[in-house]
């Protein structure tokens, strides 16, 4: 059995009909930048975050670096996030002049609070968590710590979307939050696109401003220094339609998840995400964006999978941030690093059927018993 690790043609696949019908109409019309489709889109998203205000732009990186912008924070400020987060969320710090300052991550292999206070320098401005395979940190503990310290809270949630912590969407911790619509995300576009959200209007207007080159949305004046990072209206009018199926994406993954979770809880050379029978709904609602294990001897075991024709993923290459040479980062994270060295992402996404689960499982299971 052939397994890849994604099924990008699905993306289009899935939901073609409805794609194809998105695309026409807004095609059709000639209106491509800044029209209705992105508006109605806008105000979907932010319905379903329970937000007052959504903002598309070009990317999820382009609007972590405009959160930063709005929040003040800029040349010198030093930033807390976790290590194990893709290199656009400190390259976003690092172009709006920022420093990032890393933290270790826990067994959830999310940025751990418990590890932040000791990191708090007169030049902390900021803290970013990274709501990482699609769960939701423990913001309360997070937030007690940036309260005390009087520290700006700017999610990246670009994995996020459809997560909550107590109710709460991930996102809506903060001063704004960040989401990505990269085709292999629980919500994805066929090219890049993200979103910003916000409760707090003077932001969103901001926002509105800087990814039209500093342009008021109403009157076309240019009111500050911009940048070009529009949703286009095509990608919205997708993404609009497959909005309105997520909830059907999300249950697929929650269903895999268990199916890993009955297959492989007995190992004890892996530890596996929380289930989503682990904790109540109440407090976490994760999406699965990915399935990220912990594995002993997790070379070897992926170099098997591969050979048994099942696709896997070293996330970020396997390091994080601060591992990568060229960046000159004199950081040591060692419960950070413990965790990369075993980690391993199996195939996740609403193209993976059981019996493709259980033939990974299957494969795994043997590994191990040959061992």
């Amino acid at each position: 059995m052939k397994v890849p690790f994604f099924r990008y043609p699905h993306v289009f696949e899935h939901h073609r009909r409805a794609v194809e019908d998105a695309m026409l109409r807004a095609a059709s019309s000639g209106a491509y930048i800044l029209q209705a489709d992105l508006a109605s889109f806008e105000e979907e998203l932010a319905a379903y975050c329970g937000v007052r205000h959504a903002v598309g732009v070009g990317n999820a990186t382009d609007g972590i670096e405009l959160n930063l912008r709005v929040a003040g924070v800029g040349h010198g400020d030093e930033v807390l996030l976790p290590s194990h987060t893709f290199v656009a969320t400190a390259g976003a710090i690092v172009a709006a002049g920022a420093i990032p300052v890393f933290v270790e991550i826990g067994p959830d292999h999310l940025m751990d609070p418990d590890d932040l206070e000791h990191r708090i320098t007169p030049k902390t401005r900021a803290v970013m968590p990274v709501q990482l395979n699609g769960r939701t940190l423990d913001m309360d503990r997070l937030r007690g710590v940036a309260e005390r310290h009087r520290l700006a809270v700017l999610e990246d949630s670009a994995q996020g979307l459809g997560s909550r912590f107590r109710g709460r969407m991930a996102g809506t911790f903060g001063v704004a939050g960040v989401f990505s619509f990269y085709p292999a995300k629980v919500l994805g576009a066929l090219g890049d696109g993200g979103a910003v959200i916000t409760d707090d209007d003077g932001a969103a207007q901001v926002l509105r401003e800087l990814r039209d080159h500093g342009r008021d949305p109403h009157t076309g004046e240019v009111r500050r220094w911009g940048r070009n990072s529009r949703l286009d209206n095509l990608q919205a009018a997708v993404l609009r339609a497959k909005l309105a199926l997520i909830g059907e994406e999300i249950e697929t993954r929650r269903q895999l998840a268990r199916r890993y979770h009955r297959n492989l809880a007995g190992l004890s050379q892996l530890l596996l995400p929380p289930s989503p029978d682990d904790t109540p709904g109440s407090v976490h609602f994760d999406t699965f964006q990915n399935f990220e294990i912990e594995a002993e001897d997790r070379d070897r075991l992926k170099l098997f999978l591969g050979e048994h024709g099942v696709g896997t993923l070293l996330q970020w290459g396997g390091k994080g941030i601060h591992q990568f040479a060229a960046l000159g980062i004199a950081q040591r994270l060692p419960r950070t690093e413990h965790i990369l060295a075993r980690a391993l992402m199996l195939p996740m996404n609403s193209s993976v059927t059981d019996d493709e689960v259980d033939y990974v499982c299957e494969r795994i299971t043997g590994f191990y018993a040959r061992a």
